[in-house]
């Protein structure tokens, strides 16, 4: 774990390496000739405030750890190497690397003779191999922090092999002093560890620090590591189930704005159908002066004068003897041609 910044104090670091001298181990898998990993770590810089805010950095990892020897007294001849790319926001580009050989205890976990590539730390203990006999709720060591196994059997999403693997789920949290290039900081950080159960070698970890300091500067430093080869199998695991929590808020975001659909539409429904204004009814019988002067009275009598009417007669008429002709039967005699009617 090439890229860790973690710097306890010393007298801190020194007392708990008192206690940790004083637990017995777990004893586990014992490592072997030839066993190894190969692992791809990324390393970001972000949400910075104040002086930091804006500001980012990038780094990318990979790197290797190889069990070369194992001695009866359970050390451990070992020998690493990594190389490294770093970017940020300002423009800078830097490369390096690192490779060495160490030697640890595979019964006490403690670095023996050097460390590959550790430092700011008092007598600790290796950070890429635990005790796998160690139980749900059992702690161990890595580095300086105390962690706590939550979990014997988690399935962990290996990025490197696109599948779930079979893992030791433990989790650390604490404090430190930062006091290096990015300045003096008060360092709060939990580190999620995932392992072989098998054997005990690292799977992954996650590790998430926030740093802030009395005058509001401050940023927050997160690591991801996972192996993309290993010596030891890796055993398959099942797909966790579905976060329900996050579901569940998906729904409810969408019945509450179903609901606040409805509720609008139901407005604009009711305002367009709204009746006209009723006028109020006024009494007419009180007195004039309470609502005013009484409308007027409505005429309904036609303007126009009436149609005359036109009464015709019919008179009965006969013919006349003489020529012929229709005469009036009140006419004496024939108006064509004189003759008497009688």
């Amino acid at each position: 774990m090439a890229t860790r910044r973690l710097f306890a104090l010393a007298i801190v670091a020194l007392s708990l390496s008192t206690v940790l001298a004083a637990v017995p181990r777990v004893l586990g898998y014992v490592p072997k000739q030839g066993d190894y990993f190969s692992y791809n770590e990324v390393v970001d810089l972000g949400s910075g405030q104040r002086d930091y805010q804006g500001y980012t950095e990038h780094t990318v990892t990979t790197g290797t750890e190889k069990m070369n020897t194992v001695f009866s007294n359970g050390t451990v001849a070992a020998d690493y190497s990594f190389s490294w790319t770093f970017s940020n926001s300002s423009g800078s580009r830097t490369t390096g690397g690192s490779a060495g050989n160490f030697t640890y205890s595979s019964s006490s976990f403690y670095y023996v003779k050097g460390t590959d590539n550790q430092s700011g730390y008092v007598n600790p203990t290796v950070w890429f191999y635990m005790a796998n006999s160690v139980q749900n709720g059992g702690t161990f060591y890595l580095l300086n922090t105390q962690m706590t196994v939550l979990d014997k059997n988690y399935s962990y999403s290996l990025a490197s092999q696109n599948r779930y693997v079979q893992s030791i789920h433990a989790r650390g949290s604490s404090n430190y002093l930062r006091n290096d290039v990015y300045g003096r900081f008060n360092a709060a950080y939990t580190w999620d560890t995932y392992f072989d159960p098998s054997t005990g070698y690292i799977i992954g970890y996650s590790y998430v620090e926030h740093d802030t300091d009395s005058s509001g500067n401050g940023f927050t430093w997160n690591e991801n590591l996972y192996v993309t080869s290993t010596s030891y199998s890796l055993a398959t695991a099942p797909a966790p189930p579905p976060d329900l929590s996050v579901l569940y808020l998906i729904v409810g975001t969408v019945a509450v704005i179903g609901l606040i659909v409805i509720v609008i539409a139901l407005v604009i429904i009711r305002r367009r159908r709204r009746p006209l204004q009723q006028h109020p009814v006024q009494d007419y019988s009180r007195l004039p002066g309470e609502f005013g002067a009484p409308p007027p009275t409505v005429d309904l009598t036609p303007r126009q004068p009436p149609a005359q009417q036109i009464v015709i007669k019919e008179v009965a008429k006969v013919r006349c003897k003489y020529c012929g002709a229709l005469v009036d039967t009140t006419a004496r005699v024939c108006p064509v041609c004189g003759g008497p009617t009688t």
